[in-house]
């Protein structure tokens, strides 16, 4: 299949971004390659389908989320680790405090209701307006808003985030955290 080089430079631009989103929902790079892969393999096969002149980031996006849950809903027969004693021994200490405090973010992230993960790390990690999280998400803008701000407050409580002085110099943690101004 022939895709105009203009699509496939997008879509390798896309890659880094898509594989943050990925890893953020996996939690396993070696999961969220593959999510990548299946997502850019997905798209390449339906490119005929993509409506040129919309944000093709947000449409791959979309094909990203939709495999996620898809394969979520699926792996939902497979035996889960509720209580962590498999992925405690796969663990090891930090080596420095900005690794512990990523790794608390990370965990406090994990502990978000999805629909909520999911809407801030599209609108504060990967810089979606709200209106193109909405149409990746398919709900409503003021829906989205409800999300990422609920998370917001979440994540402050399971950080123990008393001050902005508390966030630290990491942009990623402060775009998570602070509301757009």
């Amino acid at each position: 299949m022939n895709v105009e080089p203009a699509i496939r430079d997008q879509m390798l631009a896309a890659l880094p971004s898509l594989r943050a989103f990925a890893i953020s929902l996996c939690g396993n790079v070696d999961k969220a390659d593959d999510l990548v892969q299946d997502t850019i393999m997905r798209a390449w096969g339906a490119i005929d389908r993509f409506e040129r002149g919309t944000n093709l980031n947000a449409w791959l996006f979309t094909i990203l989320r939709n495999l996620y849950f898809s394969n979520l809903r699926k792996g939902k027969r497979e035996v889960e680790d509720v209580d962590g004693t498999y992925a405690g021994r796969l663990s090891s200490l930090p080596e420095q405090d900005g690794r512990a405090d990523m790794n608390d973010f990370r965990a406090a992230l994990a502990r978000l209701a999805p629909d909520q993960r999911e809407a801030l790390l599209l609108v504060g990690a990967q810089g979606f307006s709200y209106e193109e999280t909405a149409a990746i998400m398919g709900c409503a803008i003021g829906t989205v808003k409800s999300r990422v701000n609920r998370a917001r407050v979440r994540l402050q409580e399971l950080l123990a985030v008393e001050q902005i002085e508390d966030l630290g110099p990491d942009r990623m943690t402060m775009a998570a955290l602070q509301p757009p101004s």
